[in-house]
């Protein structure tokens, strides 16, 4: 049984290991009840993951490999911290005054929320009592898990789509494409609000019929708020070095604007309302 510790504030940035050290594996997890969880870190003032000033919480967990994955120390269960939901609804009541009055909320990220559903659940369900805008940043692979009593805690899905090509999709993430598509397709049908994300990564992701997939797949979703295009960036790859992880994409470098105005072009020309 992991011990009950402090979750301290952080950055998504900071690398944390082996916290945890008895947690089940992330694919072997049973989170029936939900009052305790692993966690990464929180952030308290992002205006990246959602509209306003955001508390973003990471939480531990993951089923996806990500080659450009910038938090691998989000995988596992065991390298997170094991806290309980009222030490967390506490602390964000702490600052929830602020962060309402600043049109903002709080967003779950990851990791995958939908590894601890019911954990997550709880704490989206405290947020909103607080009058909180509540948001997930999801793979949408686990999307299957997540019923009405889940969703309706949630206010914005920041779903990420990273290929529209199954082949390129198994080669970037270990994972199948399917999950994700037919989450997006749920979000839609509820007409649940969504920002889509798509991480771009030159030799990877930037192919145009790539592109050109998730835009027509997504352009006709009248939830869809924002398609957000985000450039890769090397400032997580410390962390595959310092756990012994190969990293794959040490010589990639970030797309040039060029290529970031194409791309988001793209989804323009589409339909969707990209940036």
């Amino acid at each position: 049984m992991s011990t009950v510790q402090k979750l301290e504030p952080g950055s998504r940035h900071d690398l944390r290991v082996g916290l945890s050290p008895d947690a089940p594996d992330e694919d072997k997890i049973k989170d029936e009840e939900g009052s305790f969880g692993y966690c990464h870190s929180y952030e308290t003032s992002s205006r990246y993951d959602g509209p306003g000033l955001r508390i973003v919480l990471f939480v531990s967990g993951c089923l996806l490999r990500c080659t450009y994955c910038h938090n691998p120390d989000t995988w596992h269960l065991k390298d997170g911290t094991y806290v309980s939901v009222d030490q967390i609804l506490r602390r964000l009541g702490d600052f929830a005054p602020s962060i309402q009055a600043l049109g903002g909320g709080l967003t779950i990220s990851g990791g995958e929320p939908m590894v601890q559903l019911a954990f997550t659940r709880r704490i989206l369900a405290g947020a909103r009592k607080m009058g909180l805008h509540t948001a997930i940043q999801t793979s949408g692979f686990l999307g299957d898990r997540a019923d009405g009593t889940f969703l309706s805690e949630v206010d914005l899905v920041l779903l990420d789509i990273k290929s529209s090509n199954p082949e390129t999709y198994r080669r970037v993430t270990g994972r199948d494409i399917a999950p994700t598509l037919r989450f997006a397709e749920r979000l839609a049908a509820l007409g649940k609000p969504a920002w889509i994300r798509f991480t771009l990564v030159p030799g990877e992701t930037d192919d145009p019929e790539n592109v050109e997939g998730i835009a027509r797949f997504v352009a006709p979703m009248k939830n869809v708020e924002w398609v957000e295009v985000q450039p890769f960036h090397q400032m997580g790859s410390f962390k595959w070095k310092a756990m012994g992880l190969e990293y794959k994409l040490e010589s990639t470098q970030p797309p040039s604007r060029d290529l970031v105005n194409r791309v988001v072009e793209q989804f323009r020309a589409a339909g969707c309302r990209a940036r």
